[in-house]
């Protein structure tokens, strides 16, 4: 699964996988639950919750995509959020703003500046322990090595993170999002860069489960310059995130609801 053709990235990714805008409880659900299982744990990077869903405050406005398996039953496979600001107090921080406030240089970016309603932050990004690829990764954070950009005619390809990271694209795109923050590991964001996705420093490392750099990424210039080779998955990935918005919106019409944003 691990060698897939450049010219067929899209088929190659719905013969193993799907991706899902997880927008009702259910999907939502298994969201708390693959967090739970890296985040609690794995990681153990948070208490373990009872009921096995690793939730905080700012789900209540976020929004998340799920991967799973395309086969029978189907099974988690990882996971993504994208916290939009409040919109009962859209002054309210992100939570990157809350964690980096003292390392954040102003002059580059400034959060509090931009329009609320169009920023968001991409986290909790979390891969299952079953799809963590290499032995003895079962405890570590979702990893990317030079290994997986090899040259050559049938070049390895991280399927899982790289999905999620368009997932989560393609959620902000459908919320009207211009600009997206993450809290990122150094050698992450430098991989991301291999992709076309331009993820630029916006402040001092922090501690931070970790070493995690504050970086900005703008969600127009990550469709338009990610590289040739994604076009297929990013088209197959935005249109599979898109459905689930239509079809929330189809459910919050016939309940007299607003639809989500659309952007």
């Amino acid at each position: 699964m691990q060698f897939i053709d450049r010219a067929n990235l899209g088929e190659g990714f719905s013969k193993y996988f799907r991706v899902d805008a997880a927008l009702d409880e259910d999907l939502k659900n298994e969201v708390f639950q693959i967090r739970h299982s890296v985040y609690c744990e794995d990681l153990q990077f948070e208490r373990i919750r009872p009921d096995g869903r690793e939730i905080d405050h700012f789900d209540a406005h976020s929004v998340h995509c799920l991967l799973r398996t395309v086969t029978a039953p189907l099974r988690p496979v990882g996971c993504a959020r994208v916290v939009l600001t409040d919109p009962s107090d859209p002054a309210a921080p992100l939570p990157f703003e809350v964690a980096c406030a003292a390392v954040l240089d102003r002059a580059i970016i400034d959060p509090a500046k931009l329009p609320r309603e169009r920023i968001a932050e991409i986290s909790r990004l979390a891969v299952h322990r079953d799809y963590r690829r290499r032995r003895g990764e079962e405890h570590t954070p979702v990893h990317i090595d030079n290994s997986d950009f090899a040259d050559g005619e049938r070049p390895r390809f991280p399927f899982v993170p790289t999905s999620l990271l368009l997932g989560a694209v393609a959620l902000a795109d459908c919320c009207g999002i211009d600009t997206v923050f993450v809290l990122t590991e150094p050698r992450l964001a430098a991989h991301f860069g291999k992709l076309g996705v331009e993820v630029i420093q916006i402040g001092q490392p922090i501690e931070h489960r970790g070493r995690r750099i504050p970086s900005v990424m703008h969600v127009e210039e990550i469709i338009r310059n990610m590289r040739p080779i994604l076009h297929p998955l990013w088209q197959l990935v935005r249109a599979e995130i898109g459905r689930g918005f239509e079809e929330a919106g189809r459910v919050q019409g016939r309940q007299g609801l607003p639809a989500a944003q659309g952007g």
